[in-house]
């Protein structure tokens, strides 16, 4: 299996999906020849008839943009005076539900209500949460936040600082403000004061100050950030990550290392956590479904590129070979074509 992290040759350099919100790289496309109204009456007749049409439904909604969904949805609500993801609900069950359920509803509100969702009950999902924060650019940070006040009227920061503590609630809450700076300008003197700051702060000495690290990676551009990583390897013969993960444990560990992560690349910290969701004996149903929804139209042909080189098989055989029946179909339809 190819090495997961430890390549800087071309990190600088290299295309980065997280600013991205929809690109050239998704596996899900715009349908030609659209019609709003003849989808909605289609989806319909399959949810109606005697027993739910599966194929239907995840041929419609694996085949159309997020936009086209959108507008689905509200020619289905004209139609019928419910909304499709009422009738999705009352129709179908299970991971398979809550696939078309993603499908039919916008980004930022689907990425909202999985951060409410990591928030509920005893006990808050971090895996959750580090991994939209982590991942999500600050526009797509600030949509998120504005669905969060707008269906619950609070302040998302307000309502993460009451289910979180510590370094790991300060990381968290200064990505979740979605002020990270967007320069795509690199100063290369800052890249290395930066790199030594963070050196100073973990390998250097006794004890590790998590702040300095905290405010660096939280607060720096991307392209900044991905010159600091090559800096910090030329100071101190290892990876950043590597030196996280040595200095630091729990939830700001995770948080950090996804980040830099995400940092190195997008697409390979996806291809990732889609291989963790599937591996052992049972599989992350919620962790795919999120991922496979939400990356569909920005960089899943990356991811799948990735997830091949890195474990040498292609996403599209994993996913057949871990999941069956229709939720195994639409999993596979947003996958795209065997690599």
């Amino acid at each position: 299996m190819a090495s997961l992290w430890d390549d800087l040759d071309s990190l600088v350099n290299s295309p980065s999906s997280f600013e991205s919100t929809t690109g050239e790289r998704g596996t899900i496309k715009p349908k030609a020849d659209f019609d709003a109204g003849d989808d909605a009456v289609a989806l319909r007749k399959a949810i109606e008839g005697l027993g739910t049409k599966d194929k239907v439904l995840i041929d419609i909604l694996t085949h159309r943009s997020s936009a086209q969904r959108q507008l689905i949805c509200e020619a289905y609500l004209g139609a019928t005076g419910r909304t499709l993801v009422e009738d999705l609900k009352g129709d179908t069950s299970g991971d398979f539900e809550e696939l078309l359920v993603a499908l039919a509803t916008p980004p930022a509100v689907y990425d909202c209500h999985e951060v409410m969702r990591a928030m509920e009950g005893a006990g808050t999902k971090d895996s959750v949460l580090i991994e939209i924060f982590a991942s999500r650019s600050n526009q797509q940070i600030k949509a998120l936040s504005d669905v969060y006040l707008e269906e619950t009227e609070k302040m998302l920061t307000l309502d993460l600082k009451s289910e979180v503590s510590g370094d790991f609630s300060n990381a968290l809450l200064l990505l979740a403000e979605g002020k990270r700076d967007d320069n795509t300008a690199v100063d290369a003197d800052k890249a290395k004061e930066d790199a030594k700051t963070l050196y100073d702060a973990g390998e250097k000495k006794w004890g590790t100050d998590e702040s300095a690290f905290v405010d660096i990676l939280c607060h720096r551009s991307i392209p900044q950030l991905r010159q600091t990583l090559v800096e910090y390897k030329n100071i101190s013969g290892k990876t950043l990550q590597h030196s996280i993960e040595g200095e630091m444990s729990g939830e700001l560990e995770e948080l950090l290392v996804a980040i830099v992560k995400c940092v190195k690349s997008v697409p390979a910290f996806f291809a990732e956590r889609l291989y963790e969701s599937m591996k052992g004996g049972g599989t992350d149903e919620s962790t795919l479904n999120r991922i496979m929804v939400g990356r569909s139209e920005i960089d899943m042909l990356d991811i799948r590129a990735e997830f091949k080189k890195l474990y040498e098989y292609s996403l599209h055989s994993a996913i057949e070979s871990d999941l069956s029946d229709s939720l195994g179909e639409c999993v596979t339809a947003i996958c795209g074509g065997e690599d």
